[in-house]
């Protein structure tokens, strides 16, 4: 008798378990994927051609991939070495802007690489865990991607710079970059390269 007590409660917990992780299952989707994937939640409805679910579906298989990935610490000497970089890329935007555009993206390959994300030779599968955990920044290293293959004009290739900018900061932060920060500043039209040069103009003397 007390066998079947035991097996019966042993069958009880487990299917209460399986309803709860149903539960639980469904609730990382609707509310809390929109919440969690933000623009990219709208973007994946809108390549579904409004299908919600099957949006979510592939958003919630983004999840179980890539959700338990543990993002890799860069040291000092590394994390200077990347922001170096991304500068001197920056100032050859100007007089190159295809070969900078080109030199950033592969620049930003490298640091995801390097901070656990998968190899950048898989773009999708790592743009896929890069917006599992960055979901606000992944638009602006999509648009940078291709804009360094296509004959983009140099407006648009500035406008992939600004926008990616802010992946790179999320990923060479020693802490991570909250989601809900500002935007990054819009490209001024003018010719000149979409970070501020105040520094620079006024380390020269000259006047903006």
């Amino acid at each position: 008798m007390i066998t079947v007590v035991v097996i019966a409660v042993l069958v009880i917990v487990l299917v209460t378990l399986r309803y709860t992780g149903r539960g639980r299952a469904r609730g990382s989707g609707g509310r809390g994927l929109k919440r969690r994937f933000g623009p990219e939640y709208e973007r994946a409805v809108a390549l579904q051609n409004g299908d919600v679910r099957a949006a979510e579906r592939e958003l919630g298989e983004r999840v179980r991939r890539h959700g338990s990935l543990q993002e890799q610490p860069l040291s000092p000497e590394v994390r200077e070495q990347y922001v170096a970089r991304w500068d001197a890329v920056q100032e050859r935007f100007v007089d190159s802007p295809q070969k900078a555009v080109t030199e950033a993206d592969a620049l930003l390959t490298r640091l995801a690489r390097d901070r656990g994300f998968p190899d950048g030779e898989r773009f999708e599968e790592q743009l896929a865990a890069l917006s599992v955990h960055h979901a606000y920044f992944v638009q602006g290293y999509r648009g940078m991607h291709a804009a360094a293959r296509d004959q983009s004009g140099t407006e648009e290739m500035r406008e992939a710079m600004v926008e990616a900018r802010s992946l790179f900061e999320a990923l060479v932060a020693e802490r991570q970059v909250d989601a809900a920060r500002r935007r990054p500043p819009s490209p001024d039209g003018q010719g000149h390269a979409p970070w501020p040069l105040t520094t620079r103009r006024h380390a020269k003397g000259g006047s903006t």
